[in-house]
């Protein structure tokens, strides 16, 4: 009884973990965003402290960190490359679209996710699967097309964007954990390491350090530093904080949660995300909105349910095949459908 309640306790703390500092993470970066339009300084920042508190908890033996070696950052390009692209298109989409509609504006992630698996990795999706992406995409239309004249058609566009990068990260990663041996860690720092490199010419390329120099320039008169200087300062303090954080509560979410729990804990910090932004930005919830939020989120939380019953089939097939070898191999007989039935009835309890 201790250990379920334990356990239960560890669920309730890795989901609650996971559901605050994503929204801090949102809601920081649209502050920032909407002071100053630095989104890939902002963004090259948040690596950076999130790679010097990676080696901070490797100094006091909490954590330890790969050697960074050559041949393991060619075969990781891939995901760097995506992640790169992942993090870009979501930003600059946070920055042309309201905080409470940037749940509408990546909703094709889903149904990215199951076009790529099929295309990619010769992964057939059920019918209830496709309806629940079916059921995805007409929240998305509802929700875009109520608003076309309010929202940013480059913010629906990067949205977009976002949502193919960041189903082709979920596939890539995969593939990604077999360099560095299924340590999620290593690839973590391997992931903020690299793309802290990547983030250098993407901001001379677009000029930003010469908006960035112009920031942080004192007033003449007052002799301090404008108000979008202290804020562009907080906002890659507090956002690199969380966004190490965020790396180690989504794996945390990942190893003590089901598929479903995390799927409806996403669904949970979508609704949330939906009033603060109404709270906190004064967004606008319009019908069409509110109705596009609620056909994404039940598309998607009946697309978790969907694919953990179908996993336990998987399961209970695989366990009755395994109790018919093992009667094999001592010898048994096997009474063709009846010995089936029992062994199914005593896995199902």
């Amino acid at each position: 009884m201790g250990q379920k309640e334990d356990s239960r306790g560890m669920v309730i703390f890795s989901v609650s973990f996971y559901i605050v500092t994503a929204l801090i993470m949102v809601f920081v970066n649209k502050w920032v965003l909407n002071s100053v339009s630095l989104p890939f300084t902002l963004l090259w920042f948040q690596v950076i402290v999130a790679v010097i508190l990676l080696h901070l908890t490797n100094f006091f033996g909490k954590l330890q960190l790969p050697v960074i070696e050559k041949q393991k950052c060619i075969e990781l390009l891939p995901l760097i490359s995506i992640n790169i692209l992942g993090l870009s298109f979501n930003t600059i989409c946070l920055q042309y679209v309201d905080a409470s509609f940037y749940q509408v504006a990546r909703a094709l992630i889903l149904p990215f996710t199951v076009i790529f698996s099929y295309i990619l990795l010769n992964q057939n999706s059920s019918n209830k699967i496709l309806l629940a992406c079916l059921i995805v995409c007409i929240g998305f239309f509802v929700g875009v097309s109520s608003e076309r004249l309010t929202i940013s058609i480059i913010g629906i566009i990067f949205g977009i964007c976002s949502s193919i990068s960041t189903a082709l990260h979920a596939i890539v990663i995969k593939k990604s954990l077999n360099v560095v041996k299924g340590n999620t860690m290593d690839l973590v720092y391997y992931n903020n390491f690299m793309s802290a490199i990547a983030f250098l010419p993407l901001i001379f390329l677009f000029s930003e350090q010469n908006q960035l120099l112009k920031l942080f320039i004192k007033n003449p008169i007052t002799n301090q530093y404008s108000m979008e200087a202290k804020t562009f300062l907080i906002g890659i303090l507090v956002t690199g904080f969380f966004g190490f954080l965020i790396n180690i509560a989504g794996f945390l979410q990942i190893k003590v949660t089901s598929p479903i729990t995390h799927m409806i804990s996403s669904a949970f910090r979508g609704v949330v995300q939906t009033i603060l932004g109404y709270l906190l930005f004064g967004d606008l919830l319009t019908t069409g909105r509110v109705g596009g939020i609620f056909l994404i989120l039940f598309g998607s939380c009946i697309y978790a349910w969907f694919k953990d019953q179908e996993s336990k089939q998987v399961q209970n097939i695989s366990n009755i095949d395994k109790k018919v070898y093992d009667k094999l191999e001592r010898g048994d007989s096997l009474d063709d459908d009846c010995d089936r039935i029992e062994i199914v009835e005593e896995n199902e309890k």
